[in-house]
């Protein structure tokens, strides 16, 4: 059995029945997924879909809520049990050596789930790389399916928020900025060793 990496830890918002992702869509799409709190007909349930349990990964990725078709930051709340269901069911996106057995069982696990996982580095409020690392979950198929019409409780728009904590950081008001910031805890997922972590 190997170490576990302190490295890699899912860090979240969570309570004792769910668990908040942040991902960005275009107005389109994200303005009726919050007005309703739920996704639209419009959202491809077919394709593979990224949640980010780090608000601050999820500003790195959508540029403070600046980049064209991420205009929008949503806030979703979901069940801990879906969570946990993707997770169990997960499989690294990439091959490592020191979690699976040879390239053969790698592919043999990708092939067989619908969930993958990256481990990408966490960011800072000047979203700079630091140290240890932050969890994306991309869901695809029925996983992507139950995310969307399932385990999602609540949506919320937080877009204002992404921009007033940016406002922030660019006036060089840190303490500010960093007091707005959801409150990211060890999410308790038990063992993620066949993740890597």
């Amino acid at each position: 059995m190997q170490e576990a990496r302190a490295d890699r830890q899912i860090r979240a918002a969570h309570t004792d029945t769910t668990v908040t992702v942040y991902q960005a869509y275009s107005p389109a799409l994200g303005l009726p997924a919050a007005r309703d709190g739920r996704f639209p007909p419009a959202w491809k349930r077919e394709r593979m879909t990224w949640i980010k349990p780090s608000f601050l990964w999820m500003m790195y990725r959508c540029g403070w809520a600046a980049k064209e078709g991420q205009e929008t930051v949503l806030a979703v709340e979901i069940t801990r049990e879906g969570f946990d269901h993707a997770l169990r069911d997960a499989c690294l996106s990439h091959y490592e050596p020191r979690t699976h057995t040879d390239h053969e069982a790698w592919r043999h696990a990708l092939r067989g789930s619908s969930a993958r996982v990256q481990w990408d580095p966490e960011r800072d409020l000047h979203l700079n790389p630091l140290s240890h690392r932050s969890l994306q979950l991309g869901l695809s198929g029925p996983t992507s399916r139950a995310y969307a019409d399932e385990w999602t409780v609540s949506i919320r728009d937080v877009t204002a928020l992404a921009r007033e904590i940016h406002g922030l950081v660019r006036s060089g008001d840190e303490a500010a900025a960093r007091a707005l910031l959801p409150v990211e805890t060890p999410y308790p997922a038990g063992s993620l060793e066949h993740l890597g972590a």
